[in-house]
């Protein structure tokens, strides 16, 4: 017996976790500056880690109560209303949500080329298929509605990305009311702002009371700190929000998940005290590495170092885990994300020394 065929899938490629190289080198994993996954290095909000600790003699009850004052919160925060916003373990988890509410078998999504692969993923986890539209390198990985257009084709989902990973490039908000005008009646544009914010562009959510066709993800996991916890959602617009009891998962955000969101919500000075890190970091990488980078609106930077490769393994080797973007087709480039003064002074110094020895690919 076997499972069905599943040759198209191509595997989620993660960030290469610091107890895995640790073990690798043979080193302490003290001794390692992970700056490969775009985690928050301050970790969460010291209000969200009592809030886990409050939390876990009650993990034997299911988390109703705790969802539906997530679900509240969240609501009352982007001024919508509680069957608009779609709780889910993790963004991705939201992704799946939308899948099986919009597709069915043999239908396509549209999605960005670099891009997060999992958009693909659920699509064919639901029997239904994805193409690209690029985000060029040659054009700074620019986002417009015009480059979105020329490869749509009447696809029944398009995604988004904005800050772009791994670029840190943003879609304008007025390129996006421009697809939500352009694109047919049965397509839903989907807003991925997973990285919003870092990013001083305007939230997509701000367009659900005008369109109908669009929905927007975010997520605990950055600046939040919430990574470990897999806690995400969805913003829907009101005239289809009921179909989120159709196609959820039962209890699928975790009591310790749904409190910690709660009370990281309420810690604003440290959501504050990340993006100014963030800030710093990013202006830091761009002006210190000898390498070319582009400007980003996530919490990283992407670099240019000629062979990603040979440069990500010589920089594990001291120390320094960076992600090699060869998976996101960019075999020479590296995505730094942004750590503390500390991480990110001793990222450069290591890079700095790497690129000067390394050839160019």
């Amino acid at each position: 017996m076997q499972p069905r065929d599943l040759s198209a899938h191509t595997p989620y490629v993660p960030g290469r976790g610091t107890e895995e190289v640790a073990r690798e080198l043979g080193v302490d994993p003290e001794d390692l500056t992970k700056l490969s996954s775009n985690e928050n290095p301050h970790g969460p909000s010291q209000q969200a880690v009592a809030a886990i600790q409050d939390a876990a003699p009650t993990v034997s009850v299911y988390p109703k109560t705790a969802h539906t004052d997530l679900t509240e919160k969240l609501a009352d925060k982007w001024r919508l209303t509680p069957e608009q916003v779609w709780v889910s373990p993790g963004a991705d988890g939201a992704i799946d949500y939308l899948t099986r509410a919009m597709l069915e078998p043999d239908d396509r999504v549209l999605e960005p080329s670099p891009g997060f692969t999992y958009y693909s993923m659920s699509a064919r986890y639901h029997h239904g298929d994805a193409v690209q539209y690029e985000v060029s390198k040659d054009d700074d990985f620019e986002q417009t509605a015009e480059s979105v257009l020329d490869a749509y084709d009447g696809e029944r989902m398009v995604y988004l990305t904005t800050p772009h990973n791994p670029s840190g490039a943003t879609f304008a908000i007025d390129e996006i009311r421009t697809l939500a005008e352009s694109v047919e009646d049965h397509t839903l544009l989907v807003v991925d702002e997973a990285y919003g914010e870092f990013s001083d562009e305007p939230s997509a959510i701000d367009l659900l009371s005008e369109y109908d066709n669009i929905a927007v993800l975010r997520t605990f996991s950055k600046a939040y700190g919430l990574a470990g916890l897999r806690i995400g959602y969805a913003c829907v617009p009101e005239s289809w929000a009921d179909a989120y009891a159709r196609v959820n998962t039962p209890f699928a955000a975790s009591e310790l998940a749904c409190r910690a969101a709660l009370a990281a919500l309420d810690d604003e000075d440290h959501v504050e005290k990340t993006v100014e890190s963030v800030e710093w970091s990013r202006d830091y990488l761009r002006a210190e590495l000898d390498v070319p980078t582009w400007e980003s609106a996530g919490n990283f930077v992407l670099a240019q170092v000629g062979d990603a490769t040979a440069v990500s393994e010589a920089s594990q080797r001291e120390g320094v885990i960076v992600r090699d973007c060869t998976s996101f087709g960019l075999p020479e480039c590296i995505r730094i994300s942004c750590g503390t003064k500390a991480q990110t002074k001793r990222a450069v110094d290591v890079l700095n020394q790497i690129v000067s020895e390394v050839p160019p690919a």
